[in-house]
């Protein structure tokens, strides 16, 4: 059991009977949990991947690079910290600088429910989720006669923008087949000063999936996925010529068992991911840049694992443990030369595993008390399997054949009150241990004053963080806040140092520090066929030093959207607030602070028209006046594109105009 019935409930309402045609905002379904579905349109114009797709969620940022392939950002918080999982498996990047972060590899469009819980709020989904957890999942399509189900879309937009979306399955009551792929292509845009942005972008994913179903609470599924792409950036100096995603699955689930045992689920799988990088595909190698000669890098990660969870229930308390284990490995190969790399072997350079145990309960103390409690402890262990530091100027590696090893708990309890009424809240106590990550432990040049690497000397985090938040119902009013205020021991933070002949270096260090903020939304429905909405969000960190870097500005959302018979309408104002709390030089292993940013304002408009039940057209255009700006989170162009050798923000797009047809049948 992924979460309490009443949560189920509330997600089926919230996927099918969303208002409006087009998704501009996502509000919460039940404490700190939001549920979507990835599928209707959205605006701005629909996502490419599952960074950009998050963004509709209030506290959601993106560190942006180009185009795609952006790094989500939840409440100021990056990477690790936030648990994402597709189909119940874990998926990582390989990149030492994350430019092919898990999301990259996600096609959002193909997944049938979105769900983001906030803070260190469940322990079922894995350890050290401090900032939050993410699912994209795919729904079991039972069949209770034979049949065919299909849905898909296709998009056309400005820069060359066109997608292609099918998912499709057939069975009958003892079984079915079930694939899903799409296609998504893009050209360089312009921002709103009209000049171009490399970012452009061509994708494939493809997922099948064979179940069979002897009753409608039982299921055993078997599947298989590839993808590959290719992606142009503005903000680094190769770009990704090669994004190859092979994934295999088993789950079993039994539901409704009757008696105590409620539900017995369990799941393995393994994702392979493999990625180039590459000065020479699609851009020329700049003679006076840093790498002048053609250059390649490829690197890879197999991530393997599994989980079993059982549910029990009696009377009013609700109950599910279970374990569950990760594996991965982690290789790469590099050389000079147009396509060398292929003839270099692979080096393994780093192996983790963590296997945890876990138990999640719901106490409901009546129809309106209810309390909620969890605790898992894991055991996290890695292998630093290089030999030598890299680099032009390798030297053996003082942690050659090292391994860590630690034990990480985790927990939190959580009182709510009448959440599903008229005015319903919340106040919950969570803490998460979260092990280093491969790109703290092994992507930075130097590691804290004293140790001999990154690896030895980067301590775990520990994030102690008080969720509370309320809800509010009354006639065609709803309103909504959640806040939160925690504080990290040993944040991994790091320094951006000057490298003098070698460029920019890097180090990792471990420092205390606080952070505070919450999100808030309203919608208001003046008359039938009417709807206006407005969000809020912000987020604040704070160290000894000053202020924690990378955090995003103030932010609003305000919308209005309409429907009348067939048509649809809407209108989003994105407001961000211009942000002076920065840490110059200093950052994640994506980005630093480039230094204060500047405010701005986007106006963008959407309509669509429905022809019956199984057809309809939506059609958009996002920043409507053209404005020129940037997001504050922003790796900030390089030179090898005309960018400036100082970073410089990469300018969002400008004017862009869209259209999306939705089919099903």
């Amino acid at each position: 059991m992924a979460a309490p019935e009443h949560v189920h409930a509330a997600a089926d309402a919230a996927v099918t009977t969303l208002d409006g045609v087009v998704v501009l905002g996502v509000a919460p379904i039940a404490a700190s949990t939001f549920i979507t579905d990835p599928k209707l349109p959205r605006q701005p114009v629909p996502a490419s991947d599952g960074a950009d797709y998050l963004k509709t969620i209030p506290g959601f940022s993106t560190v942006r690079s180009g185009g795609t392939n952006g790094d989500p950002v939840l409440r100021g918080m990056f990477g690790s910290r936030i648990a994402l999982l597709t189909n119940d498996g874990a998926l990582s990047g390989a990149c030492p600088s994350r430019m092919d972060n898990a999301m990259s590899y996600i096609a959002p469009e193909t997944y049938d429910r979105l769900t983001v819980i906030k803070g260190p709020q469940t322990v079922l989904w894995g350890g050290g989720a401090s900032a939050g957890t993410v699912r994209f999942e795919r729904e079991i399509p039972y069949f209770d006669r034979p049949g065919v189900r299909a849905q898909g879309s296709v998009l056309a937009g400005s820069h060359g923008r066109n997608d292609q979306v099918l998912d499709a399955s057939a069975g009958t009551p003892r079984g079915y087949v079930r694939l899903a792929a799409n296609r998504s292509e893009a050209d360089d845009y312009r921002d709103g000063n009209g000049e171009p942005v490399p970012s452009a972008w061509d994708k494939w994913n493809a997922d099948a999936a064979l179940g069979w179903t002897p009753d409608p609470d039982t299921v055993l599924e078997l599947s298989a996925g590839a993808g590959d792409a290719e992606a142009r950036y503005a903000g680094r100096g190769m770009d990704g010529s090669r994004f190859r995603r092979d994934s295999l699955g088993l789950r079993f689930e039994k539901k409704h068992i009757g008696g105590v045992l409620d539900a017995v689920t369990g799941n393995l799988y393994r994702n392979q991911v493999d990625h180039v990088m590459d000065n020479y595909t699609l851009r020329d190698p700049d003679p006076a840049g840093g790498m002048p000669m053609p250059m390649a890098s490829n690197v890879g990660d197999t991530s393997q694992g599994g989980r079993v969870a059982a549910t029990w229930q009696q009377d009013r308390l609700e109950l599910t443990a279970g374990i569950d284990g990760r594996q991965s490995e982690h290789r790469k190969r590099s050389a000079s030369g147009r396509g060398n790399y292929r003839n270099m072997p692979w080096t393994e350079d780093a192996r983790f595993r963590n296997v945890g145990a876990f138990a999640e309960s719901h106490w409901h103390l009546s129809d309106l008390h209810h309390v909620m409690s969890g605790l898992r402890v894991d055991r996290a262990s890695v292998d630093d399997l290089r030999t030598d530091t890299g680099g032009m100027m390798p030297m053996p590696n003082p942690t050659a054949g090292q391994r860590r090893a630690e034990t990480l708990a985790g927990g939190f309890v959580r009182y709510e009150h009448d959440m599903a009424g008229a005015l319903g809240w919340y106040a919950g106590l969570g803490h998460a241990e979260r092990m280093p990550d491969y790109w703290e432990l092994f992507s930075p040049s130097r590691g804290p004053a004293g140790a001999a690497n990154a690896f030895a000397g980067v301590r775990p985090e520990r994030t102690t963080q008080l969720d509370a938040g309320l809800q509010f119902r009354r006639g065609d009013l709803e309103g909504w806040a959640s806040v939160y205020a925690g504080r990290i021991d040993d944040y991994i933070l790091f320094d951006y140092l000057a490298g003098g002949m070698m460029g920019t270096t890097t180090r990792a260090r471990n420092v205390d520090a606080d952070i505070a903020g919450g999100e808030m939304g309203v919608d208001w429905k003046p008359r039938d066929g009417l709807k206006l909405s407005g969000v809020l969000a912000y987020a604040w960190g704070e160290t000894d030093e000053g202020p924690l870097p990378q955090m995003p500005p103030l932010e609003a959302r305000l919308s209005a959207s309409g429907e009348r018979a067939a048509w649809s309408w809407g209108a989003l104002l994105h407001l961000v607030d211009s942000q002076h709390r920065v840490s110059t030089g200093q950052g994640n292993v994506v980005g630093r602070d480039l230094g204060p940013s500047a405010g701005f304002a986007v106006f963008s408009l959407n309509g669509g028209y429905r022809f019956g039940d199984r057809l309809q057209l939506t059609a958009g255009i996002d920043n409507l006046f053209d404005r020129a700006y940037s997001e504050h989170l922003n790796l900030g162009g390089n030179s090898a594109f005309g960018y400036p050798a100082e970073p410089e923000r990469i300018g969002e797009p400008g004017r862009t105009a869209w259209m999306k047809l939705n089919f099903s049948y």
